[in-house]
């Protein structure tokens, strides 16, 4: 099995690597509604992901399916402009297919961004977080089955998933462009029906501060392959019974994150500038 998924990627990576300008530092996924948020950050290539063998394709509105390559200053950026969930049917290795792809290419530092409910009521719709630490509600974990050693050892240590030199640099960034930026803990479920009132108070009671439904099995595959990682969430709305009136919809989804997207582009591209 091992030799299977390690062959497709190699396959994949031959196919991506030659549509590339340059091999990229720094890799950053759009998660819902943020797919346009940085648009074409400037003179690069659009890659669609249908012209990447076995690449796994979303099916959920507001994740484009492509990739940009290009330079931000002096930082060779690859974008992957969206991404594909557990919920949708695919399995966890292909849900993960393209994070080891980033791996494979090089890349060195990895940006992942989501839309999340506000678990915190300290939170607000709109708000930018920075991500400390993680909780994994998926029931399942893509580094189960034979390893592949080619990325990294058997039992990876998660204590510092989250780059506290990139936390400390994200804060900075903030800070300069005076952007407000929270910083909490992302607890991630299997989706797709949102969370019941009752489920978010336990969370809460575990310390979760945001509730989604992607990210963590990115952020696990990267730590296994060596890559340091960043990850901010845009809180798309009050999780369910924070406000007991409110009822939850994907089109509150996508429009919160477009209404932000400015905010979130300046700071995603002045953190790049200065990885």
């Amino acid at each position: 099995m091992s030799d299977v998924r390690w062959q497709r990627l190699n396959e994949a990576a031959r196919v991506l690597e030659s549509r590339l300008p340059e091999i990229p530092r720094v890799a950053l996924i759009l998660g819902s509604g943020l797919s346009d948020a940085l648009g074409n950050p400037g003179e690069g290539v659009s890659i669609p992901w249908e012209e990447i063998p076995g690449f796994p394709l979303p099916t959920v509105a507001g994740h484009a399916g492509a990739f940009w390559a290009g330079r931000i200053g002096d930082v060779p950026l690859l974008i992957q402009r969206g991404r594909t969930h557990f919920y949708e049917g695919y399995t966890m290795d292909e849900v993960v297919f393209s994070t080891r792809l980033l791996a494979l290419l090089g890349a060195e530092t990895l940006i992942v961004t989501n839309a999340a409910g506000a678990i915190n009521p300290e939170f607000a719709a709109g708000d930018l977080v920075l991500i400390r630490d993680h909780i994994n509600m998926l029931g399942d974990n893509p580094l189960r089955g034979t390893n592949l050693e080619q990325f990294g050892a058997r039992f990876p240590d998660m204590s510092f998933a989250y780059s506290r030199r990139l936390r400390d640099l994200a804060r900075q960034v903030a800070a300069d462009e005076q952007i407000p930026l929270q910083e909490g803990v992302y607890l991630a479920t299997r989706g797709p029906s949102y969370e019941t009132p009752a489920e978010i108070r336990a969370f809460a009671t575990l310390g979760a501060d945001l509730v989604g439904m992607s990210t963590v099995p990115e952020v696990i595959v990267a730590v296994h392959a060596g890559i340091e990682i960043l990850g901010i969430s845009c809180a798309t709305n009050l999780a369910a019974g924070v406000n007991p009136d409110a009822a939850l919809s994907h089109a509150e989804v996508i429009e919160t994150t477009r209404r932000v997207g400015e905010r979130m582009r300046r700071l995603v591209l002045r953190i790049v500038e200065r990885i």
